[in-house]
Order: structure tokens, then sequence, then C-alpha cells
């Protein structure tokens, strides 16, 4: 696992790359998946129609990680959208993902500190997890 800083969104439609943008197991009763703070709403304003082809994963399959669109990725952090993340599901969520990105054959992936924003989680906590499970084709990013 390696630390970058910058904009997540450099990264969006580059060759080998993918992005993680993290989510929670809420669907509207539009069956949309709810995303409406930090990273996760961003994507739902610029690609049209990913909270809904995320939502039809999650009534259909549950809330895991999946690759909605092109080469992004969700990550569950959270069960509902209003409780705190969940360390147990951000670790399931590791191997989840780990598991899609072996099968794909992404070299790179970009993903935030999940669940240490809108999910309240410390950042330490949450390192130890996913230093677990992720190799150097994974980085972190912080916004500069």
């Amino acid at each position: 696992m390696k630390y970058i800083k910058g904009d997540i969104w450099k990264y969006y439609k580059k060759k080998n790359t993918a992005i993680v943008i993290p989510t929670n197991g809420t669907l509207k009763n539009n069956d949309e998946a709810i995303m409406g703070r930090g990273l996760a709403k961003d994507v739902k304003d610029k690609i049209h129609g990913f909270a809904k082809l995320l939502g039809i994963q999650i009534f259909a399959w549950g809330n895991h990680v999946y690759n909605v669109k092109k080469n992004i990725y969700s990550f569950p952090t959270k069960h509902k959208w209003f409780y705190k993340s969940d360390l147990k599901l951000i670790k399931r969520s590791c191997k989840e993902l780990v598991k899609l990105v072996d099968r794909d054959g992404y070299k790179k992936v970009i993903l935030p500190r999940v669940g240490c924003g809108n999910g309240k989680l410390n950042w330490k906590d949450v390192k130890l997890i996913l230093k677990k499970y992720f190799d150097d084709r994974f980085y972190i990013i912080r916004k500069v």
C-alpha cells in the first residue's frame, strides 16, 4: 500500500487504473443507492446513472464491493447511510476488492481513507486493516 496526494478524479479513465468510492447499503424508494455526501456524492453527480446502477446491485446481491461502471468500484464502509462506518465491513470490503481487482487485472487502485470522513473512524484503526490486505497496487489518496 502506498500514499499519494491529489485529486482521485485525475485517475478516472486512466489505463490499468481503478478508483474506489466509499458507499453504504441504503437504498431510496426508487432503488437508487443513497450517495449524499463526500466522494459518493461526487461520483453520483459526475457519472449519470451511477446511483441507480449501484442500487440495482445492492438490491440484488446485498451491500458488497462491485465494479459498478468502467473502472469505478464501490467499497461499503457503512451498513446504513446514517451509521458510523464499521471496521468489520471494511475488512470484508478489502477482501472483496482485492478479489475483484485480481480478476479484472488493474495495476493501480486509488482510494481515499475509507470510513474516516463521513464514517467518523480513526485513520490509524482503518490503516491497520487496509495494510493487511492491500499490496503495492493500492494507493491511498489525500486531497492536497
